[in-house]
């Protein structure tokens, strides 16, 4: 479709502005008169645990509308990122279908703290819009809450507005919130007047055809919203009047881009026509072809600038929070390239075209731009593996169904799971053949899954009725370890371990990573050993042995280990400084991800796609120790969550907490964090901290696992007697061990080229082997059976891959000394993304009479059974795969 020139269009004689010059020129408008320009916040919403991402200008300044929080200024105007893909505002499934729906688009903002209100909003946005920006009055229409008289004679008395270019709309007791705005369910909210621009009489559907907030008419376009922040809403629905009456004005950029350059859509301004026209040049389209692919290209487009932003964040693709809505984003554009026919990566092109068009704006974008593009070509390679066999198990569905007809939820779960397919990437493909999808069923069996990968105890706990609904209060704040409480029940778990539930105690329940505690009851008949605490509900849970001198209404004594919780104080105090520290060294990407701490040591989880290097590691655990000589004091402190926020805690995506009260943890000077765990007074008390092994966890996923107090000193001075050992026996001083070592064996590397060329050893055809190889994506799979091998040669033709095949498993089976072998193998990298041989070896052993084991890179199995060994080969085979599927996908 050609450029829109509509009749009278201000420009349409005139040089169009660019985007970059309207953001500019919004702000130095406000300038002038007296607006502090502010910084935009970033994209993930970190302050407030009601959002995962920005979703209006509004939300860093939150707590000044509400009152909260005061600034040094009472006028402000920004240019602000916002993100639209989840929650109450969530344009997902629109973008690309019209013209004017983006998932990340900036929003352009005046505001006013308690200062201007209705009336200066109104004139300042009618002068900006018709002197500033040239637009004629007449092209201009408005809109009013019902019953907002006020807005609506500054429009009609001052502005000049023909009362015919006005709308009422909206009752919000009624459900009905045209004209009133509001960020979530509950927060700062008001009547608003929007502005719309009319495109002409021409593209006009009939007398329906009014400015209206749903926009179903193509002849007016919203620019505008003019919001006057009067109330609070509460849960209930209950609107309070806030403090102080504010303003918050947003202006969409690409749409009044669209305006000021005379295009019919946001897609052809000068914000998404770059990153167009790199795509069809990197495709060789020309723009009959453009046009063709209209709607992919335009999905593409937009998402390819919503993963820039992300990822110059710091988020990086995963299965929840705010990496799996990135990973959503890049999922549905790749799929939409492989619409085009596209099978090579080209996402990198079109963010390398976004960091061209909006670095100069946001600068992070350009100092990122080696780990955006490397991010992004990863994901897409990764998600190419799988998506041509998900689409045609998605089709078998999709014929299955029949016209009109479901998806079992079950089934779209199953494509998640195995394919990598996000849910919203399943409707749609399945909406294209008319069929829907039971997301109800999907949602089941995600939560299903949840349950089950947080395996553990609690998981399986089988809590008697009844339990749950009792009160426990905890009273082992700061690190009281004894107390006093009456039985409130005796029960028993399903797996027959007794439980007792006071109505005060002090052991501390498992949670925030932190284990539960152990120790023992005393009554007065009997004693209880608690072996574990757990929460269910409002009750705390002591599990263990010798209920039987209890009953219910006596008090008894709890009496928790207390050199146990010392030791999971020091750690989980630990914890914090390593979670700061890494943040410092790795960037604020580097952000928790899971963690647990016990009195034996800690391990803290974080997204990354590469081991952290050694050099890296030393820094973070100097920092650390630097804390640790501080000594510097550590304060728990109860708080309303505002307040929290104020000081800058981190909060962690997927944790609720109560907005009246919550628990910051702070280590003077140092971090803050909102906290439920025990923890030392001081940092001096850990003693020191010694980071013991990094490793991954699973694809985008690294793991830091560390030591304090006695157990660093022990693991000290057993490296130390290591190392004496090894001086000993080498005969060498302590600080040349290495280089003795390496002499060593460089001379056993030349007596092993010499035997070789002595004496040929028989081995197995590994170049044979690897030419038979199937492909899964890009692994190269090789399963054979050797009769006459023994487990030494499948050994040596795994030695053999390794050197020649690069990304490999193999899966390999003898019998030539009459013994059952069995033999699996993976290549490093995989092994390191979560392939693990020796899991899948000890699965099998059994069908071959035997045992096995190994690492995750190598592993072997031994039996008594040949005659079941193409059984266990076609077994160990078939798991091998599924957990490379899960590999590619995950």
């Amino acid at each position: 479709m050609p450029a829109l020139v509509v009749k009278g269009h201000p420009y349409h004689h005139m040089e169009p502005l660019r985007a970059a010059e309207i953001r500019e020129r919004f702000q130095r408008f406000f300038e002038l008169r007296a607006h502090t320009r502010v910084p935009a916040a970033p994209l993930l919403a970190r302050d407030d645990p009601t959002l995962l991402f920005v979703n209006s200008g509004m939300v860093q300044f939150k707590r000044v509308l509400t009152g909260e929080e005061r600034r040094a200024y009472t006028r402000a105007v920004d240019a602000q990122p916002v993100l639209r893909v989840a929650g109450k505002h969530n344009d997902f499934e629109e973008v690309g279908r019209t013209p004017r729906h983006q998932t990340l688009f900036e929003m352009l903002g005046n505001w006013s703290f308690g200062d201007y209100f209705k009336r200066d909003a109104i004139h300042w946005a009618w002068e900006l819009l018709t002197e500033e920006f040239g637009i004629p009055g007449e092209r201009l229409a408005a809109t009013v809450y019902t019953d907002d008289d006020e807005a609506h004679r500054i429009w009609t008395e001052e502005i000049g507005l023909p009362p015919e270019r006005i709308a009422r709309w909206g009752n919000v007791g009624a459900g009905d919130e045209k004209n009133f705005w509001r960020m979530a369910n509950t927060g700062p909210c008001g009547p608003c007047s929007e502005i719309h621009y009319d495109r002409g009489p021409e593209l006009s559907e009939g007398p329906h055809c009014i400015p209206d907030h749903s926009e179903t008419c193509p002849r007016y376009l919203e620019v505008w919203n003019l919001v006057f922040m009067q109330f609070d809403a509460a849960e209930d629905g209950t609107l309070t009047p806030l403090p102080m009456q504010s303003v918050d004005t947003g202006m969409g950029l690409e749409r009044i881009a669209s305006v000021l350059q005379g295009v019919d859509s946001n897609y052809r301004t000068d914000l998404f026509s770059p990153i167009i026209d790199r795509l069809a040049a990197h495709l060789r389209h020309r723009p009959e072809d453009v046009e063709a692919e209209r709607f992919s290209y335009q999905v593409v487009a937009d998402h390819s600038r919503a993963m820039t932003f992300l990822i110059a964040e710091g988020v990086e693709p995963a299965n929840d929070g705010a990496g799996y809505v990135l990973r959503r984003i890049m999922r549905r554009a790749v799929r939409h390239l492989r619409l085009m026919g596209i099978t090579r990566p080209v996402l990198a092109e079109t963010c390398d075209a976004v960091i061209w068009v909006m670095g100069d704006a946001y600068p992070q974008l350009a100092e990122r731009r080696e780990a955006v593009l490397a991010a992004v070509d990863t994901e897409e390679r990764k998600f190419g593996r799988t998506l041509e066999a998900g689409t045609q198990r998605l089709a078998e569905l999709i014929g299955a169904a029949g016209p009109s007809g479901v998806l079992a939820g079950s089934e779209a779960f199953r494509l998640h799971d195995t394919f990598g397919f996000p849910i919203d990437l399943t409707v749609e493909i399945a909406a294209e053949s008319g069929v829907t999808v039971d997301r109800g069923g999907f949602e089941a069996a995600m939560a299903a899954q949840r349950d089950r990968s947080r395996g553990g105890e609690r998981a399986q706990l089988g809590i008697p009725d009844g339990i749950r609904e009792l009160v426990t209060e905890f009273t082992g704040y700061p690190n009281e370890t004894r107390g006093v409480g009456r039985v409130l029940a005796i029960s028993q778990l399903a797996d027959g371990r007794e439980v007792v539930v006071l109505e005060h105690t002090p052991f501390y329940p498992e949670g925030g990573g932190q284990v539960g505690d152990r120790g023992e009851l005393i009554g007065e008949a009997g004693r209880f050993r608690v072996d574990d605490t757990q929460r269910a509900g409002t009750a705390i849970l002591h599990i263990g042995a010798g209920a039987s001198g209890f009953a219910v209404g006596e008090e008894a004594r709890a009496e928790v280990d207390a050199a146990r919780r010392s030791a999971a104080a020091r750690n989980h105090t630990a914890t914090h400084l390593l979670h700061r520290a890494l943040r410092d060294v790795l960037g604020e990407q580097a952000k928790q991800a899971g963690s647990r701490v016990a009195p034996e040591g800690l391990r803290f989880d974080h997204p990354g796609q590469q081991a952290t290097p050694r050099e890296l590691l030393r820094e973070v655990e100097r920092s650390v120790n630097e804390q640790v000589r501080r000594n510097a004091a550590v304060r728990p402190r109860i708080m309303p969550l505002g307040e929290a926020q104020a000081l800058g805690a981190d909060m962690f995506f997927g944790e609720k907490y109560l907005p009246e009260a919550v628990r910051v943890v702070e280590v003077d000077g140092f971090s803050r964090e909102l906290c439920g765990g025990t923890h030392v007074s001081a940092t001096g008390e850990i003693g020191s901290v010694r980071i013991t092994g990094e490793s991954s966890v699973g694809a985008g996923l690294r793991r830091i696992e560390a030591v304090t107090g006695e157990s660093a000193e022990a693991l000290v001075a057993e490296r130390l007697e290591v190392l004496h050992a090894a001086a000993r026996l080498l005969g060498a001083p302590e600080e040349r061990v290495p280089m003795r070592i390496e002499a060593l064996l460089d001379r056993l590397r030349d007596a092993e080229r010499g035997n070789r060329q002595s004496a040929p050893v028989r081995r197995l055809d590994a170049a044979g082997a690897l030419a038979e190889a199937q492909q899964a994506g890009d692994t190269k799979v090789i399963v054979g059976s050797y009769p006459e091998a023994t487990a030494s040669l499948l050994r040596a033709l795994a030695d053999d891959l390794r050197s020649m095949a690069g990304r490999f498993v193999v899966i390999a089976a003898g019998s030539g000394d009459g013994q059952a072998a069995l033999l699996i193998a993976a290549s490093r990298d995989l092994a390191a993304e979560g392939f693990d041989a020796a899991a899948i070896i000890r699965e099998v052993a059994p069908l071959i009479g035997g045992g096995g084991g190994g690492r995750p890179d190598l592993a072997q199995a031994g039996g008594k059974d040949p005659a079941r060994l193409d059984k266990a080969l076609s077994e160990a085979a078939r798991r091998a795969l599924e957990s490379l599927q899960r590999i590619e996908t995950s």
